[in-house]
């Protein structure tokens, strides 16, 4: 899985973090090359990603989220769901890619659903 997780950081452009996180908020496996708490950053995402999915299931009827992009001034994150208890997240900067982090996560996603 780590292995993914840095292929994804490398091939996306401005991507400087990837982890795999539970809907519970708690880190499987993350990779950047900076000091970075990922922890931090997988319990704080779980909790948007999972209020959107019920805004989307219950209040709107959307059906579950299938990705969730936030963007800050300092920093961009990029969500997509691997199966119903775990996540991918790619953390991006100023100059990322977004159509880059939407298909390479997508193929990460599919591999490493293979794995949990």
């Amino acid at each position: 899985m780590l292995a993914d997780l840095t292929q994804l950081v490398s091939e996306v452009d401005g991507a400087w973090a990837a982890a795999i996180g539970g809907l519970d908020g708690l880190l499987v496996e993350g990779y950047t090359p900076t000091t970075t708490d990922l922890n931090l950053l997988v319990a704080e995402h779980a909790g948007m990603l999972r209020s959107a999915n019920g805004v989307y299931t219950q209040t709107l009827g959307g059906g579950l989220t299938r990705e969730l992009y936030i963007r800050g001034e300092n920093l961009s994150v990029f969500l997509r769901p691997i199966n119903a208890d775990f996540f991918l997240l790619l953390a991006l900067d100023g100059r990322s890619n977004l159509g880059q982090s939407r298909l390479y996560s997508r193929e990460a996603a599919r591999r490493l659903g293979e794995l949990l």
